[in-house]
């Protein structure tokens, strides 16, 4: 089945390794043959993948991508997807659907689930952000009090 792709000027996606981008206005392109192909919204640049899941992600964009080196980027991603579930397990499930993809050869659609781990991590930051709220507050505190206690101690060493 062909797959319909609507570009907007100035968009671009990659296909077979190839970046294309749409100069013009909107472009309907229809893709008859199998092919790699990632539009600007799914791509993940090297210095984006500052994360544990993103890194799942580009280590996947990677092997769908590049074919020729596709052992060593499956390698970087078990990595980091053992890293990330050694962290946090409660990804598990996500892990083994995306693995499920890897092993059928689905790269795309291990790619597709890994923003889901991705989501994952979103959350989870969030929550542990949020718990961290009170602690901030206290260590905001203690900072202060310190502050406060040497410059008392500087009061009474010089004698004001």
């Amino acid at each position: 089945m062909p797959l319909k792709l609507d570009l907007k000027c100035g968009e671009k996606m990659i296909v077979n390794g190839a970046v294309l981008e749409n100069v013009g206005p909107n472009a309907k392109i229809l893709i008859h043959n199998l092919a790699t192909v990632l539009r600007e919204k799914e791509i993940l640049t090297q210095e984006d993948a500052a994360t544990p899941a993103s890194r799942v992600y580009f280590s996947l964009q990677c092997a769908y991508m590049f074919s020729e080196a596709r052992e060593e980027h499956l390698k970087n991603f078990n990595r980091y997807l053992n890293d990330y579930l050694n962290a946090c397990p409660s990804a598990t499930e996500i892990a083994e659907i995306i693995r499920g993809h890897i092993e059928k050869e689905n790269f795309y659609k291990g790619l597709k689930s890994s923003r889901n781990l991705i989501a994952h991590e979103v959350r989870t930051l969030d929550e542990f952000n949020n718990g961290m709220d009170k602690l901030s507050q206290i260590a905001q505190d203690a900072e202060k009090e310190e502050a406060e206690a040497t410059n008392d101690d500087e009061q009474e060493t010089t004698g004001t």
